[in-house]
C-alpha cells in the first residue's frame, strides 16, 4: 500500500507503476500523450524501491508526480521464469488500496493515449464497501471496469492455457458486429467461458474492504494463478466487471490480419496498448533510428514504428 497521502490535488487520478528504468520510455510517452489530448486528470506514477536514483531524477526533471508503493508480492507464489513481467504485476493491484482517491485509472506503461479518455472518470461503478460484502451480482456488478484480454495467443505461446483460443475469446464474438465493437465491449458472463480481463487498464474505486479481500485471495491462490492480477480480478469477480470496449485497450496484436482486424478501427482507438515484446522503444536505435521490421501490420500511425514520432524525441529519451 502506499502511505495515505495525495501526490496530487485531485481525487480523481490515472496511475502507472514503475518498478525499473525499462519501462521510463514509456511513461514519459504515456504522461506526455495525455497531456496532448487536453486531459483534465494528472498521472501519476506508482514507484517501488527497486527505481534508482537516475530514474528519479529523469521522472522530476518532467514534473511527473509519483508516489511510492509497497512492492506486492505473494508469499508463495507460481513459477513465471517463462514470463517474468508477472511478478511486478501484482503491484497493479496496488490502485484498489488507494483511498485517498475516489477513482484511479490505472494504465500500463507501454500505452499511448490518442484520444481523450477522461470519461472514464465518471462510469458508475460500485461502492466497494459493498462490493466486498457480497458474492452475488445481483447485488454488486460493477467492481471495476476493465478490457477483455485477447485468448487467442496469436504467437503460439507454449506455456499459455490450452483453453487459450480464438473459439473461446470475447472478442470473437464481435466479428459481425464491428460497428457495435467501438461502443460495446463484449459481455463479461456471455462472450466467453473463461470471462479473462486485461490488466493493462483498470478503473477502480478503491476500497480497504475490497483490497483485503484480494490480498486475502492472493495470499490463497496465487499459485494456481497463471497471469498474476489478471487471473485473480478474473476469477475472484467473475461476471462482476464492466466490460470497455477495446477502444480504451487496443491491444496492438487485435490490428494483426486474422486475429481482430474484422473490429479495428484506427480512427476510433483511444488507447494503444503496445503488450507482448519487444516494446516500441527497444525498436529504437541509440540514433532514434527505426531498427525495428516493417511488417504491413506495422505501418499504420497506431504502429510500434510511430509510437515515438508521434511524440516528439523529448517524451522518449529516458536521461534527457
Amino acid at each position: 500500500m502506499a502511505d495515505g497521502k495525495r501526490a496530487v490535488d485531485s481525487d480523481k487520478v490515472y496511475t502507472v507503476l514503475i518498478t525499473n528504468a525499462d519501462y521510463l520510455p514509456g511513461l514519459f510517452t504515456l504522461d506526455h500523450s495525455l497531456r496532448a489530448v487536453g486531459s483534465k486528470y494528472p498521472l501519476v506514477a506508482l514507484y517501488t524501491d527497486s527505481v534508482s536514483a537516475e530514474a528519479h531524477a529523469a521522472i522530476d526533471r518532467r514534473n511527473i508526480p509519483k508516489q511510492r508503493i509497497e512492492y506486492l508480492l505473494p508469499t508463495e507464489g507460481r513459477d513465471y521464469s517463462n514470463d517474468p513481467r508477472f511478478y511486478d504485476c501484482w503491484s497493479k493491484l496496488t490502485p484498489f488500496s488507494l483511498t485517498q482517491y475516489t477513482r484511479v485509472v490505472q494504465l500500463d506503461a507501454d500505452m499511448l493515449v490518442r484520444r481523450n479518455i477522461d470519461d472514464l472518470m465518471h462510469i458508475p461503478l460500485d461502492d466497494p464497501a459493498v462490493a466486498a460484502t457480497t458474492s452475488d451480482a445481483a447485488v454488486s456488478a460493477r467492481v471495476f471496469a476493465a478490457g477483455h484480454a485477447c485468448v487467442c495467443n496469436p504467437l503460439g505461446k507454449k506455456h499459455y492455457p490450452k483453453d487459450w483460443i480464438p473459439g473461446n475469446c470475447a472478442f470473437t464474438t464481435q466479428h459481425d458486429t464491428p460497428d457495435v465493437a467501438q461502443t460495446d465491449g463484449p459481455d463479461p458472463v456471455t462472450a466467453s467461458p473463461l470471462g479473462y480481463m486485461n490488466g493493462g487498464l483498470q478503473v477502480v474505486n478503491p476500497g480497504r474492504e475490497v483490497y483485503k479481500q484480494i490480498v486475502e485471495r492472493m495470499e490463497s491462490g496465487a499459485a494456481d494463478m497463471d497471469f498474476a492480477d489478471q487471473s485473480l480480478l478474473s476469477d475472484l469477480y467473475r461476471g462482476r466487471w464492466v466490460a470497455l470496449p477495446y477502444v480504451y485497450n487496443a491491444l496492438k496484436t487485435l490490428r494483426w490480419p486474422g486475429v481482430h482486424d474484422q473490429i479495428w478501427r484506427d480512427d476510433e482507438v483511444k488507447v494503444v496498448h503496445y503488450i507482448l515484446a519487444p516494446k516500441p522503444w527497444d525498436e529504437r536505435g541509440e540514433d532514434g533510428v527505426w531498427k525495428g521490421p516493417g511488417k504491413e501490420e506495422d505501418r499504420s500511425s497506431l504502429s510500434s514504428k510511430s509510437w515515438g514520432r508521434t511524440q516528439g524525441d523529448d517524451a522518449v529519451t529516458p536521461g534527457g
